[in-house]
């Protein structure tokens, strides 16, 4: 083939421009350009060789031709200066750059926006978020209460600090934290791209790009920015997409390229063309579009040109160019891409134990609330009782304690390290530092297919024929068994001689290996060989050299001989690139090369297949081999109804013509001869998560085919009904008493240690659905290879409805069936969420497995919606492409993977990682750890503030009801900061299990999920030991009162602080360095403050022996009997993990 032309070769010289004044001539000629062959003359009936799903043979083109041109004499584009065009609208815009005005646009700029804030909504977006929590909103009202002489108790600083630093502290970690987004968007909106223009291509970042730019878009580079397909290097205007990142399809989609700009010279020509593109107004359905292009001037046959645009001839943001290069429209950017619009905004996350931590605050504040009336009722409603209320709930404020925002922020920050810097899952990154807890409470997994679970990388598995069957470990078998049938015949010896001899050794080697063609018994070595001619022969896929050095470009034109009708003598062994709408068929082509069946060349009208299993093995694949050359008659390609695909090929050489169909064994196994075994082995491949393919094929005599064209050319000229006629002509004439030649398993390689994580997850309680854009075909193979079914689990699979009833039946069908694996596809899905949304998600999240197949991504994130809705458990949304962005950001957990095809996923997730297999370790470890670590924390911090609370209660009680603080000024502050924070904070270094156990008992996570850490039951267990033990210590210290208060005062601080260290020692569980150095620094700074303090200590009192007896009695008595407590509940009630250490 030949070598594809540069950007730079494309360019050509420069044309003289002319300026024309826009006009609407969308009406004006009767031309159309839709045809997709170049200006040779091929046979009608090969266009679909190229890989289009749509077109086969000349009538079909004049067909299309008609239906379009009746659609182009509809469409009117209105004119540009008729009304203001910009975001939202219909456009239409001048095709020559050099006519745009692009000041003038007010289209969004083409960029990527992921973060959440900008200069304006900064601070109140997070103010508010900060103030929506209620204990937040409640010390600000504290803190401003002090600014009112009458309410002021203590020091200013000792209430409006604690707030700023916690308020100063949250908005560096958002502020943080967006900027990291914001720069990863930089990222992707700097990209590089060449932009067209008359001077010659101009290198700009993404973000530059505007609508009406022509943009030359590379082999396997990103599409920036929807746009309209004007050329292509492939002669016949069509090209190949990626589509994954966006609608999660795995298959390839043909483009084709406008018909009038693709028959330019060259590139520059554009710059010699006038008229405009017309775009419909931007929405969110990327199968379809509406739009005209027409030409009123320029180096074309006939003026003026209008032409009629589809999805076909349009390439969306975010795909990938497959095959060869382009220059594209742009007619869409930014947020009116298909891909933005299909893409949620980023929202504020929030996790569950931040509400519940909530709540409690608001309990907490019932109970200030009743302290605070009962103290005053106590007291008798004297004088401004009012005042005295306001007061007591400033003074027993510490009850809803403000450094519980602060210890919570730092332990998820910690948590967030800590998974980042996890050397068994490298690469992770945490965007979202908020929201590490919910990684211990999901019970919902959704997780995209394509990219995510599998590699999308598909590979022969093995081959089936009857009496014998192959592995992708016994190809070498297959090798020898095509090498052994063409030396039989003799080939051999041509091959080595091939060079001289080339036209010779094709007649002679074509004839030879026609031998036996008809036989009705063969024996293995033929078998196999027709298996891997069918293969070879019986696929969409375009062939394509790949890049050899310029030297070994002369020696392959030099060695390659071809002859006058195409049909090559000997061809030079090269590595092959192959291009397809399906991945399945490039794998089977692949297979076949790997055989030594080489598929060399496709044109539209020809096929030719390179022997290299003829090449010695001493020359390791390098050298020259015998080629076969076949003509292509027919085509008939692979569509969702009729689930197979054929094509009738003839002999360059023999002239015997073959019908070759593969497709769904269901179809397939009333269209081959009558067998035994077909049945049982595609139970087995199926069973095996393999993609199975029948594969048949019947000889036509001349007469035969004669025939069969007669029909099918008259059917083709039906007025009605004309694709059920074309249809009914081929089963008549074709389908039927096929040679069954074998059966192909196709494996879509699953991500490493993909299995076992689905089966760590499915044990820890997580229910796991698969979401995909893919085929149901293809995602249930891909879901009983990944075991997400059960070996032994009923699939059972809704398609195809359309109305209400049909609806009403599947599900009672559903009801009936218990725990099976439901399998659902995108249309019946819709209609079934119209109708009865809550009783589908009923029955649904009972289901161990799901699979939602052929989901765009506004219904992937409806389910996660539907999910949280009706569930209330907490969901995570695993993907890798831009087509799960939505999904991503509707989940309470979104985990985005590091794709083949870009970071749209990972840069709008929470967390990032390189693998599906590390969703296990970071739910199974960091999860656990983030949510028991928080929990204890949380109430730890809510116990410190309770127990000095209680003790303002016991000492005013006790003291006439006198709203005088027991603690003040810098007690009060280095009580919750410097005496206590270190050693409670510790607690984040802390865990209940080892990893090692937490891994290999995921059933221990299931007990995460039902929120027992923090719940009701702990919170009022903590509550009533701060009631005691702030009891004792106050009743204890006033009973041992002595002359002074202040020796009160130290009594009691003291025995305070020593109490909260001893119970931090009682909650650790696991011991670490950090936690013993920081009791033992708490405690050390607590004794120099004593020296450093003396208004608030007698140092001559703290010294002497009363003190020591009378604080050790005060903290045995508020510690102890917990200790004991504790140690019996470990003896007769032990948690269940602690079983397993």
């Amino acid at each position: 083939m030949s070598k594809r032309r540069t950007v730079a070769s494309r360019m050509g010289d420069a044309i003289p421009l002319q300026r024309l004044d826009k006009r609407d001539d969308n009406d004006a000629g009767n031309h159309n350009y839709i045809d997709v062959r170049d200006s040779t003359d091929r046979p009608a009936s090969s266009l679909s060789s190229i890989g289009t799903p749509l077109m086969t043979s000349q009538a079909d083109l004049d067909d299309h031709h008609a239906a379009s041109h009746s659609l182009a004499t509809t469409l009117t584009a209105p004119n540009p200066s008729s009304k203001r065009q910009g975001a939202g609208s219909a456009r239409t815009e001048p095709l020559n750059p050099l006519d745009n005005n692009f000041k003038k646009q007010r289209y969004p700029a083409n960029v990527v926006s992921n973060n959440k804030y900008n200069v304006i909504t900064f601070l109140p977006l997070v103010l508010f978020e900060q103030f929506k929590f209620f204990f937040n909103l409640y010390f600000l009202l504290v803190a401003l209460s002090q600014f009112v002489p009458q309410l002021r108790i203590g020091f200013l600083f000792t209430y409006v600090g604690p707030l700023v630093f916690v308020l100063a502290v949250t908005m560096a970690k958002e502020w943080h934290d967006d900027h990291a987004r914001k720069k990863r968007d930089n990222e992707a909106n700097s990209q590089r791209y060449l932009r067209l223009t008359e001077e010659g291509p101009q290198v700009i970042p993404s973000k530059k790009i505007r609508v009406g730019d022509l943009i030359i878009i590379e082999k396997n580079q990103r599409v920036p920015a929807d746009m309209v397909l004007l050329r292509t290097t492939e002669a016949s205007g069509a090209c190949f997409v990626r589509t994954d990142q966006l609608d999660g399809e795995t298959d390839w989609k043909l483009r084709i390229a406008v018909a009038p700009t693709q028959k330019l010279a060259a590139d520059a020509e554009l710059f010699a063309l006038h008229g405009s593109v017309y775009a419909d107004a931007p929405h969110k359905n990327i199968y379809d579009f509406v739009g005209t292009l027409t030409v009123t001037d320029g180096p074309l046959a006939s003026l003026p040109v209008s032409v009629p645009l589809a999805a076909e001839n349009t390439m969306w943001a975010n795909t990938t160019l497959a095959s060869g290069s382009a220059v594209g429209f742009v007619v869409y950017t930014g947020g009116d891409t298909r891909a933005a619009m299909n893409t949620g905004h980023a929202k504020t996350k929030v996790g569950i134990l931040d509400t519940e931590v909530n709540l409690m605050s608001k309990i907490l504040f019932g109970v200030t609330l009743v302290l605070s009336l009962a103290m005053v009722a106590l007291d008798g409603f004297k004088a401004v009782w009012y005042i005295t209320l306001f007061r007591f709930l400033i003074l027993f404020s510490s009850i809803i304690p403000i450094s519980l925002r602060v210890n919570l922020d730092m332990g998820k920050s910690f948590y967030s390290l800590a998974i980042e810097r996890d050397r068994e899952i490298p690469g992770s990154v945490v965007r979202n530092s908020m929201i590490p807890e919910e990684l211990g409470r999901i019970e919902y997994c959704l997780t995209d297919k394509t990219g995510t679970l599998t590699c999308n990388e598909m590979e022969m598995k093995r081959i089936h024929m009857g009496v014998m069957a192959y592995t992708s470990e016994t190809s070498d078998e297959v090798v020898r068994h095509v090498r052994s049938y063409l030396h039989d015949r003799g080939i051999g010896d041509e091959a080595a001689d091939a060079s001289a001899t080339a036209t010779a050794a094709t007649s002679k080697t074509s004839a030879l290996l026609a031998k036996g063609h008809g036989k009705a018994r063969r024996d293995m070595p033929q078998r196999v060989f027709d298996m891997v001619e069918a293969l070879a022969l019986c696929h969409n896929v375009t062939p394509a050299a790949e890049d050899v050095a310029e030297g070994d470009a002369e020696d392959n034109e030099a060695e390659g001989a071809q002859t006058h009708d195409g049909r090559l003598g000997v061809a030079v062994a090269r590595p092959m690139a192959y291009q397809a709408s399906s991945p399945d068929e490039v794998a089977l082509v692949k297979w076949t090369e790997r055989i030594g069946v080489v598929l060399a060349e496709r044109t539209l009208s020809t096929i030719t297949l390179r022997l290299d299993a003829l090449i010695p093995d001493a020359q390791n694949g390098h050298g020259t081999a015998p080629t076969l050359a076949y003509d292509i008659l027919h085509v008939f390609p692979f569509t969702s109804e009729s689930k197979r695909m054929g094509i009738i090929v003839r002999s360059r050489s023999t002239g015997e013509i073959h019908f070759i169909q593969k497709g769904a064994d269901a179809v397939m196994a009333r269209i081959v001869q009558y067998n035994d075994w077909l049945d049982e082995e595609c139970g087995n491949m199926a069973r095996d998560g393999l993609r199975t393919l029948v594969v048949g094929r019947k000889r036509l005599s001349a007469d035969a085919y004669a025939r069969f064209d007669d029909a099918y050319q008259r059917a083709k000229l039906a007025v009605v009904g004309r694709a059920d006629a074309m249809q009914r002509v081929v089963e008549d004439c074709l389908e039927s008493d096929l040679e069954l030649l074998g059966l192909t398993g196709v494996e879509d390689r699953l991500q490493d240690n993909v299995r076992a994580t689905l089966e760590l997850l499915g044990n820890a309680g997580v229910k796991v659905w698969m979401l995909t854009g893919d085929k149901v075909e293809t995602a249930t193979c891909v879901a009983v290879s990944a075991k997400l079914v059960r070996r032994d689990q009923h699939i059972h699979v809704i398609s195809g409805l359309r109305a209400a009833h049909e609806v009403t039946d599947a599900l009672e069908t559903l009801r009936t069936l218990g725990d099976c694996c439901l399998i659902i596809d995108g249309d019946s899905l819709h209609v079934t969420m119209d109708f009865f949304r809550d009783e589908f998600v009923q029955l649904a999240s009972t289901l161990s497995a799901v699979v939602c197949c052929r989901c765009s991504p506004t219904q992937k994130a409806d389910v996660v919606r539907l999910i949280q809705r009706f569930t209330g458990k907490r969901v995570l949304a695993v993907g890798d492409g831009g087509n799960d962005v939505s999904m991503i950001q509707a989940a309470d957990v979104g985990v985005g993977l590091v794709g083949k095809e870009g970071k749209q996923a990972s840069l709008a997730a929470d967390f990032s990682v390189n693998q599906f297999s590390y969703l296990a370790r970071l739910l199974l470890w960091h999860g656990r750890n983030s949510y028991k670590r928080s929990a204890k924390l949380a109430q730890f911090v809510i116990h410190r503030g309770l127990i000095i609370s209680i003790m303002q209660v016991v000492f005013s009680a006790l003291f006439y009801f006198a709203p005088i603080a027991l603690f003040q000024g810098l007690l009060l502050v280095g009580y919750t900061t410097v005496y206590t924070m270190a050693p409670v904070f510790s607690l984040v270094l802390d865990r209940d299990v080892t990893e090692d156990i937490a891994m290999l008992y995921p059933e221990l996570y299931a007990e995460l999920t039902k929120g027992r850490s923090l719940s009701y039951k702990t919170f009022f267990t903590w509550l009533l030991i701060s009631i005691y033990q702030g009891g004792a210590l106050m009743m204890i210290a006033v009973w041992l009162f002595d002359t002074e208060f202040i020796h009160v005062v130290s009594i009691a601080f003291t025995g305070l602080v020593l109490n909260e260290l001893l119970m931090v020692a009682l909650e650790i569980r696991t011991w670490h360095r950090w936690m013993i150095w920081s009791i033992l620094g708490s405690l050390a700074i607590y004794i120099a403050s004593i020296w450093v303090l003396p208004a608030y200590f007698d140092v001559s009192f703290i010294l002497s022996g009363a003190f020591i007896w009378k604080t050790v009695v005060i903290t045995a008595v508020s510690s102890v009997p917990l200790y004991i407590i504790k140690l019996l509940r470990r003896i007769y009630a032990p948690p269940s993990y602690a079983k397993l250490t």
